[in-house]
Parts: structure tokens; C-alpha cells; sequence
């Protein structure tokens, strides 16, 4: 039998494989007995209430089982662990005594290079980069007091010249503390980090690129500091974490592509922290728990490996996507982990339903990667899309039943609601998943007449032409769908349009609404079609002139 290390990849991993085919064969009796045992879902329908806006059906791809921020020791167990953490908690004191006096005296030290600096738009002169070497030794006993006492590395730092940029995995806060002892670089980081006492400070010497991830006009920004700060000798290289986030580094997340849309060259390096009983990622578990942890700790393991530098393929015109591909999957493979399409997206989503006490908050992760890629819609409207399910009371596995949903919408059982039920049902047994609530919503969003029908959906209300929709003219035009609606009934539905409460609906508070709500518009189907039309929900809109 080959003799594999931890280090070889048992399998050659791609950033997607194909899907496998499955094959249930069944005999003929017992396919007749399932046929005759099986009885429809009242609460499903195959129809598609979309096709108006030329839907072709919603397909969802099946929950990933993998939770790239789950600590594997959130909390202390075992007796070696307890015993461990009582024999050292001497050891602790002492080593939390190191890391305050580090701290303090790099923070001096760097308030001192930084005194009297204004123009921080040119490299820092080389007198105040010496001063920084007090800080650097400062954190290098800072990596000793949190017991990393050695630190094994394998290959080398490549020239700057060579490679300007430096990209690696995020496991954890210990990884930017060694590089910045290392070769103390400049880094990309959240405008958030600058306010964090003497962090801030020590971050502004390296001359940090801030960056607001929610932001397309600071990530352009931050995309032209990169490039600049590369091409120039005079600055140090150029670090950036392209998951965005911290994992538990047992997969590789999906890569922001800020490292890779400049064209240079970069150096992948991997971090890796071997245990056994104390996982050291930033994962479910707070910082002081972290840190208490590691002080606690006889020693704790971490590994760098340099890897090869990765260069743009075509003279430097490589498309930035499939750079940013080639790369994390040279990363993948050092580190033998597989790839998702998890992004920071996801973490956002896992926080979201912790903080809502949900029981399984990973189920509520999307891959939101692939979700951005597909339909072009942000985190923070996924966010808000959870809100909305969440608002539906799902139960203990993350799904919600129809009659929660009817509630949330302000519907009623009919045909109608039960066909949106059933168009994102697409398991067809009775209940929805997150997923599959943000992929229906999402699909109907990016249909080419969405846009389109919620303004002629406005026009249709608007009866008056008062650029204003009162609660009656929204009444009789959802009759149209649902003719039974009762007037307590509309006046529930009306609140969700009425977003200010004022008793009349704007065009903006409509098309606002819809957005946020996008399967309403299928209520205004009726009045959207021809009804003349000999094959319905041909997606042929009435032309309002």
C-alpha cells in the first residue's frame, strides 16, 4: 500500500465536480404497491404560477452538508482537557502577563513611527520602518505567550518582485499576527478594524487598504490601492485572506477576487494548525473563550507552507475569475481539503439565524457563492430574504408548512397560494427550506419580465391615476386572483404594500415591496395576461399606454 502523508491529496479535487447519477431500480410489484400507497399533497401543486414572466420551473440544488465555520471543541470536555487547564492556569496568568506587556510596548512603538507622519499616501520612510521591528519582535513574543513556542515552516518567501502579492487561507487570528511578523506586509481589511484599540493603531503602520465589502464603489477603491501598492518596490508586499473570513480549514471557501483583477503574480502560502483536543479555528466560539484556550494549552502547533507562485496565464490578461480559480485550487490540494461555494454570504446567514435561536442555524447556509453567481442578488438582501422565512416560525430541522407560510403572506388556501406553495416545494412533501424559499424568490426576481410586470402591476392599480394606490383599488384588483378575498383579508395584505403606514401606497413603497416580496407578484397575474390569449401564461403582458 502507498505511503500517503497528511499533506497528499488522496484525490484530485475541482471547484465542481460533476454530479453523480444515482439509480433506484425497483421491481415491478413493488413499484405498483408504491404507486397505489402513494396520495397527492393537498398543499403542492406542479403548476407554475410564473410563467407570465417566463419561468421555466425552479430547480434547487440539494443543502450542502459541509459548515466550513463550525469549531470541532467549542467547549471544554474530557478529563485530560480538565486536567490540562488546571495545571496550566498558573502557566496562563504568566503567559497573559507577556501578552499585556507586548502589546503595550509594540503600541508605544508604533504610536512613535507613526508621530509626525501625515503623508501616508507614499511608503513609510525606511527610519520609521525600523522602529516598526520593535513591534514585530513584540509580536513574535505574543505568538509565544499564546503557546505557539515554535512555529514549523516549509519553503520560502519569494522575492517581491517576483510575486507583490501574497494570498493565503484564514483559519484563525493568529494567522495575521504571524504574518506580520514575518514580513510585515500591507493588508486588505474591513473599515471596522481601524476603531479597535491598539489593533488600529499597529494595522495603520502597515498601511492597511480598507476596504467596505458592501460597498461596490470601496471595493473598486480598494482593487486600485492593490495595484498601486504592487507595482511599486517601496511598499511592502501586498497580503490579502481571499476567503473574506475565517474557516475551521478543513474546506476552502469560494475567493473575493480583489488579489487576482490587478494581473501580477502571487504567492499562495497555507497555514495549518494540527490538534487533537483543541481546535484552534474562529469558528462557534467567542474570542475569550479562544484566547483562554490557548493560554491553557502546553503548546499549540502551526504550520506555514510557502507554496509556488502562481502567474497569470496570457501575458498577464487571464480573465481575474479563472486566476482566482487556479490558485485556490492549488491551495485545495496543499492543504487536501475539498472546495464549496460557501462565502462570507454564508456566515452572515449563520449568524443571523444564531442570533434568532434557530436550532440548527448551518441549515440555514446557502452557499451563497453559487446564489450571487446565479441570480446576482447581495448578501444583505439574502439576509433580508431570512428574515422573511424566519418571520414563517420554521420547526426544529429549518422548514416551514403552508399554513405558516399562508400567515406570513397574508394569503388564504386557494389555488392560487397553493401553487406558489408548491412551485418552491419542489420536494413535493409539504414543507420549504430556506434554500429553496431564497432560490423561488431569487428565479422569479431574475426573470426578464419582472421589472416589467410590477410596474404594469402599479398601472393596473393605480385606477385613478394618482400615482398613489388606496386599499380598495388594491382590493379590486387582487380579486381578480383571488375573487373570494374578504375586506379583512385585503386590508392584512394591504399592510405588507403600505410600508409607512400612511394608508395609501407609492410606486416606490410598491416596486420596493415586490422586490422584497417577489412571489405577490403572481396576485397580479390576471390582470397582467391577455385574456384573450388561447394558451395561458405565455408571459404576453398587456401593453399599458
Amino acid at each position: 500500500m502507498a505511503n500517503h502523508d497528511l499533506e497528499s491529496p488522496l484525490l484530485s479535487s475541482q471547484p465542481s465536480d460533476p454530479p453523480h447519477i444515482i439509480l433506484n431500480v425497483h421491481d415491478s410489484d413493488s413499484s405498483t404497491q408504491q404507486s397505489n400507497n402513494h396520495k397527492p399533497n393537498p398543499n403542492t401543486s406542479s403548476r407554475n404560477p410564473f410563467e407570465f414572466i417566463g419561468s421555466d420551473g425552479l430547480s434547487v440544488p440539494a443543502p450542502s452538508t459541509l459548515d466550513p465555520f463550525r469549531n470541532d471543541t467549542p467547549n471544554i470536555e474530557g478529563l485530560y482537557e480538565l486536567i490540562k487547564i488546571v495545571i496550566c492556569l498558573p502557566i496562563a496568568i504568566v503567559r497573559l502577563v507577556l501578552f499585556g506587556v507586548c502589546l503595550a510596548a509594540g503600541y508605544v512603538a508604533t504610536k512613535i513611527a507613526l508621530l509626525g507622519w501625515k503623508d501616508k499616501h507614499n511608503p513609510m520612510p525606511k527610519w520609521r520602518s525600523r522602529l516598526m521591528w520593535v513591534t514585530r519582535g513584540c509580536t513574535r513574543c505574543i505568538l509565544f505567550s499564546f503557546g505557539y513556542h515554535w512555529i514549523k515552516r516549509k519553503g520560502k518567501l519569494a522575492p517581491r518582485e517576483i510575486a507583490p502579492i501574497v494570498v493565503s487561507n484564514h483559519v484563525s487570528y493568529i494567522d495575521p499576527i504571524f504574518y506580520f511578523f514575518e514580513f510585515f506586509p500591507t493588508i486588505v481589511a474591513a473599515e471596522s478594524h481601524d476603531s479597535m484599540p491598539f489593533v488600529g493603531t499597529i494595522i495603520r503602520a502597515m498601511q492597511v487598504i480598507y476596504v467596505n465589502r458592501f460597498s461596490p464603489s470601496s471595493r473598486k477603491l480598494a482593487v486600485n490601492e492593490i495595484k498601486r501598492k504592487a507595482s511599486c518596490g517601496r511598499f511592502p508586499r501586498v497580503l490579502l485572506f481571499p476567503e473574506g473570513t475565517t474557516t475551521n480549514g478543513k474546506v476552502l471557501i469560494s475567493f473575493q477576487l480583489g488579489a487576482f483583477i490587478p494581473g501580477y503574480a502571487v504567492q499562495p502560502v497555507i497555514v495549518r494548525y494540527p490538534h487533537v483536543h483543541f481546535d484552534q479555528s474562529w469558528g462557534n466560539v467567542s474570542l475569550g473563550m479562544l484566547m483562554f484556550r490557548m493560554f491553557t494549552q502546553f503548546h499549540n502547533f502551526m504550520e506555514v507552507e510557502y507554496l509556488p507562485i502562481v502567474s497569470p496565464l496570457d501575458n498577464c490578461k487571464e480573465n481575474p475569475s479563472h486566476f482566482a480559480k487556479r490558485t485556490s485550487h492549488a491551495i485545495a490540494s496543499a492543504l487536501n481539503v475539498v472546495q464549496t461555494n460557501h462565502s462570507y454570504g454564508d456566515l452572515m446567514l449563520l449568524t443571523k439565524a444564531s442570533e434568532l435561536k434557530q436550532e440548527k442555524p448551518s441549515s440555514y447556509m446557502v452557499e451563497m457563492a453559487k446564489v450571487e453567481s446565479l441570480f446576482h442578488i447581495s448578501s444583505l438582501e439574502a439576509v433580508n430574504f431570512l428574515d422573511k422565512f424566519l418571520s414563517m416560525n420554521p420547526d426544529a430541522s429549518g422548514r416551514v408548512k403552508f399554513i405558516d407560510f399562508l400567515r406570513t403572506f397574508r394569503l388564504r388556501t386557494c389555488t392560487l397560494s397553493e401553487e406558489l406553495f408548491g412551485f418552491l416545494d419542489v420536494e413535493k412533501n409539504g414543507s420549504i427550506t430556506f434554500k429553496q424559499f431564497l432560490y423561488g424568490s431569487a428565479h422569479v426576481m431574475k426573470r426578464p419580465l419582472f421589472q416589467q410586470s410590477c410596474e404594469l402591476a402599479f398601472a393596473q392599480c393605480d385606477t385613478r391615476g394618482h400615482n398613489q394606490i388606496s386599499e380598495q383599488e388594491l382590493g379590486d384588483t387582487i380579486r381578480h386572483a383571488i375573487p373570494d378575498f374578504d375586506e379583512d383579508e385585503i386590508h392584512e395584505l394591504f399592510s405588507i404594500f403600505d410600508m409607512d403606514g400612511d394608508g395609501s401606497v407609492s410606486k416606490d413603497n410598491f416596486l420596493c415591496c415586490l422586490r422584497r416580496n417577489p412571489l405577490l407578484i403572481a396576485l397580479f397575474k390576471p390582470c397582467l395576461v391577455h385574456k384573450d390569449s388561447s394558451q395561458v401564461g405565455q408571459g404576453i403582458l398587456e401593453e399599458i399606454v
